[in-house]
């Protein structure tokens, strides 16, 4: 199995199944010195995690990261950083019946049909619990790209939409990850009431990026943006990713897009223009509904859990950029 590697000079490779013993993430191109605290992490890790909030799933696991290598004294190494996560929590009887069963939506028929051989146990390799690796990666990203803010939320959920003015107005949109937290009861109430139906719902992540500077992106097939869409296309239940104004631009004329520069979200030619980025993703309901949804421990809808992965990718995406530009020679960047 190839596509595990992720970035070229930042880069990482996530490894493990959702019921396997541990999942983790070896991490290459973090540099030396940097400040590593093992609590900023682990907070990073619990707003992914199963169990924490009303309305998602009942699974609980502990998600506790164990660093192993590329840290000494609170201080990054330089070397190769391997983290894991074991598994604490796994129900693995609860998919016996689906040895012989593929889940529609799901990757069951398409791994089987693939390789010849899958772990049918929680959906193996493809699970959303890989996405805990991502996250890992996404913090030591963080630590390259320190001047650089990115914020992810809940733009649209149901009958819920916000907008980039309303996370503006908002500093700690948690736990549903929606800006409009005076919402946030009616958020809990109709998430239990699809969970108890058996039904899910999709929705959009958006977000936005401030303090990029000039430069990162190339001009053809390594753009910025064609990376900000592989990134954040690879989540798996993500399927469809726009930036600036999207989709919306089919609506309008040339006139009406080229009146403002915010317009095209940051990114021009590929490369980004120093000003705020703005990203938006679109999430599918959970696959797992009906009877199998009421009777497992499955998410009537992923975007609480998933808005830190949206954000673990982007770190990632921009500390590998931020890397390759610098590779070009000093002056290059305006930081």
């Amino acid at each position: 199995m190839r596509g595990n590697k992720f970035g070229k000079l930042f880069s990482f490779v996530s490894f493990g199944e959702s019921h396997g013993e541990a999942l983790g993430v070896v991490i290459d191109g973090v540099s030396a010195g940097l400040d590593f605290n093992l609590d900023d992490l682990q907070e990073e890790l619990n707003r992914r995690a199963p169990g924490r909030v009303a309305g998602t799933t009942n699974r609980k696991e502990a998600d506790k990261a164990e660093v192993l290598s590329g840290v000494f004294n609170g201080k990054t190494l330089g070397t190769p950083i391997a983290v894991i996560v074991k598994n604490t929590n796994q129900r693995s009887g609860d998919y016996d019946k689906l040895k012989d069963e593929y889940r529609p939506g799901h990757a069951d028929e398409t791994t089987q049909s693939k390789y010849g051989i899958r772990d049918h146990r929680g959906g193996g390799r493809s699970s959303g619990r890989e996405t805990l690796s991502r996250v890992i990666a996404g913090y030591f990203a963080g630590l390259m790209i320190p001047k650089i803010n990115i914020r992810g939320y809940i733009s649209k959920m149901g009958p819920f939409s916000a907008t980039l003015e309303d996370l503006k107005n908002t500093k700690d949109i948690s736990p549903y990850n929606y800006p409009l937290t005076q919402k946030n009861e009616d958020i809990k109430k109709y998430l239990l009431k699809l969970k108890a139906e058996g039904e899910s719902v999709g929705g959009r992540i958006s977000i936005h990026i401030t303090g990029v500077p000039k430069g990162l992106g190339e001009p053809a097939f390594d753009k910025l943006k064609a990376d900000f869409a592989k990134g954040l296309l690879s989540i798996g239940a993500c399927v469809s990713f726009s930036f600036g104004l999207g989709e919306e631009m089919a609506n309008l004329k040339g006139s009406e897009v080229s009146s403002s520069r915010e317009n095209f979200g940051g990114i021009e030619g590929g490369i980004s223009n120093g000003e705020d980025i703005f990203l938006t993703t679109t999430f599918k309901p959970t696959s797992t509904i009906g009877e199998k949804a009421k009777e497992g421990r499955h998410d009537p809808c992923i975007l609480p859990r998933a808005v830190p992965v949206v954000e673990a990718m982007v770190k990632c995406i921009l500390a590998d950029h931020l890397l390759r530009q610098r590779a070009y020679g000093d002056g290059v960047i305006d930081e």
